[in-house]
């Protein structure tokens, strides 16, 4: 068994539309970045990535490169799963934590989770996400940014 973490935290600005899991969420900001910058399944894919010592997101789709001008994070972590399996591991469990003081996205959670779950192809039970607040203080917490924090357990098929 293998542990990883990612993280990942985006600038809100007008003009963007904010994605969650895959989830499009209504609100006046979005997350700013290069892909559509959805932080949740950025966090996650690190943490993957991270649990099989497989490198990081940006490693495989970097933000100078334009074939991944506001692509699907959604897309890149069903690859990063993907990549995951064929070097002969196997997905247990995810938790991640989303942090910002708005919106509220707590009404979105279940929808989030089975995508992420759908995404990496393993069970709804096996995908946790929280959101919190930081109670107006830091980026986070004044609305001018946004955050998540990801571990991942995993499980190499070469000791299963």
């Amino acid at each position: 068994m293998r542990v990883g973490h990612g993280f990942d935290a985006h600038r809100l600005v007008e003009g963007r539309r904010f994605i969650l899991g895959g989830v499009t969420i209504p609100f006046e900001r979005g997350p700013l970045g290069h892909s559509d910058a959805d932080v949740l399944a950025h966090a996650i894919a690190d943490a993957l990535l991270g649990a099989a010592g497989l490198g990081d997101l940006g490693g495989r789709f970097p933000d100078d490169d334009a074939r991944w001008k506001n692509a699907d994070s959604m897309m890149l972590l069903a690859s990063c799963a993907a990549e995951l399996r064929d070097a002969g591991y196997e997905i247990s469990n995810v938790d991640a934590t989303i942090v910002l003081q708005r919106p509220r996205v707590a009404p979105h959670i279940e929808r989030m989770r089975r995508n992420v779950a759908q995404r990496l192809a393993i069970p709804f039970a096996s995908v946790s996400v929280k959101a919190k607040t930081s109670e107006e203080m830091g980026y986070t917490g004044d609305g001018t940014g946004i955050a998540a924090y990801a571990v991942a357990l995993v499980e190499s098929q070469a000791h299963a």
